[in-house]
């Protein structure tokens, strides 16, 4: 049975969804432009546990449409349009994503509709279905034939996962044994499942592995339990910011100065000050920093990165994380869709984007994925970068593949997904 976030007083499971696209009646507040402005919604985690990744995601999504406007905005039927974002907080809960939901459509009129993932995203499907509301998650997993205006066009957690894996051994063979930690919930799971694949495909044994009550507080002997088992590497999974930072601290007060990996690497100048550089070197994740000169070569789809990256840092010093981009790269994926349609109207826009192949995802070319695990294909697969610390900032150091490794691998991992439930 998947799990659910109980600590965040989660619904049990996803409200049931409305399958197909007929709907009866009309909408006529939904993506509406208003004296040349066209409304978007930012419905994120902006307080409680997960604010570490919601209001660094909510804050990048406002420098998005502030730089799209300064260039002019959206240009749809010879007309010029505004981007306004329009945030809600949901606390990472179901019941208050819902709520949102309905306001931002049904009062404000927004055109599309950005979210984090899990339970909320899949509670507010089948107002979206009935709306025909375009909305994007970063959990790809959080996709169903029940859901069909739901995209996921940013991240594909936990698909990008392997490609960092592989780069890892491939460049140190010497790391033979792995402890994996993670908090036991939607995010923690699946992502578990798709490194020890990663880790079995490359010869490496997972010495031990701990899925920790969401209700942790003392990562302290968490720790000592994996050091324990004398891994050569610390896999911190997808834990949340201040679960890994806590977790990163630990492990260098307890003295471990083995290899970490991970798919998040949030708030390292702080880490750096707690522990040190050094102890950070080598250090394998997956979300760059927008000043790597990585970011300014002609397949990222993301213009002047460096300048986002610049104007984010000033606006909001030392909140840089690995959302403060997601939700403007699948902003950029919409834009797309609305320059080809030619309109804001939603399902206007999800026929656009669908007819794209390849499409025009934040890392270069990526194909419409995911019928065979999720029965609809509405994920983009394509490329993603890994990152490693060296000499205390985030490098650039290989575009992974993801595609192919799921041409290659696909079978399996859907095996393990399915047997924990996470697909």
């Amino acid at each position: 049975m998947k799990k659910t976030l109980s600590r965040r007083g989660f619904l049990g499971g996803a409200v049931a969804a409305t399958a197909g696209l007929s709907v009866i009646g009309t909408f006529p507040r939904a993506g509406h432009a208003e004296e040349g402005v066209v409304k978007v919604g930012v419905i994120t985690p902006m307080t409680g546990d997960v604010a570490g990744w919601g209001l660094p995601a909510l804050h990048g999504a406002e420098i998005w449409a502030e730089t799209v406007n300064a260039r002019g905005g959206l240009t749809v039927g010879g007309d010029s349009y505004k981007v306004e974002i329009l945030g809600w907080d949901d606390e990472f809960l179901a019941a208050k994503a819902l709520t949102g939901a309905k306001k931002l459509v049904d009062e404000d009129g927004v055109s599309f509709i950005v979210m984090l993932g899990s339970t909320p995203v899949k509670a507010v499907q089948p107002y979206f279905n009935q709306n025909e509301m375009i909305s994007v998650t970063t959990v790809a997993s959080d996709l169903s034939p029940d859901s069909p205006f739901l995209l996921s066009t940013g991240e594909s957690h936990p698909f990008y996962i392997p490609t960092s894996v592989d780069w890892m051994a491939q460049n140190d063979p010497s790391l033979k044994k792995v402890a994996i930690l993670a908090q036991d919930d939607e995010l923690g799971i699946p992502s578990v499942v798709t490194y020890k694949l990663a880790f079995d495909l490359n010869g490496v044994e997972v010495v031990h592995e701990n899925l920790f009550p969401i209700e942790t507080l003392d990562f302290a002997p968490i720790i000592s339990a994996a050091l324990a088992a004398k891994p050569d590497l610390l896999c911190f999974d997808t834990s949340y910011p201040d679960f890994m930072n806590l977790m990163i601290e630990e492990a260098y007060l307890q003295g471990f100065r083995g290899k970490m990996i991970s798919v998040t690497l949030d708030n390292y100048d702080r880490l750096i000050e707690k522990t040190s550089k050094e102890f950070l070197e080598g250090f394998v994740f997956l979300f760059p920093d927008f000043d790597d000169s990585r970011m300014a070569e002609s397949d990222i789809n993301f213009e002047d990165a460096a300048g986002y990256y610049r104007l984010y840092n000033e606006r909001h010093p030392g909140t840089w994380s690995a959302q403060s981009w997601t939700y403007s790269a699948m902003l950029q994926v919409w834009k797309a869709g609305v320059e080809a349609a030619q309109s804001i109207n939603p399902p206007d826009v999800l026929a656009a984007l669908k007819g794209m192949n390849p499409a025009p995802h934040i890392f270069g070319p990526a194909k419409w994925w995911g019928k065979d695990v999720f029965g609809i294909d509405n994920v983009l697969i394509g490329h993603w970068p890994v990152v490693q610390m060296q000499n205390g900032k985030a490098k650039f150091v290989a575009m992974g593949d993801v595609a192919g490794w799921l041409d290659k691998n696909q079978d399996e991992l859907i095996k393990r997904l399915k047997d924990v439930g996470s697909v």
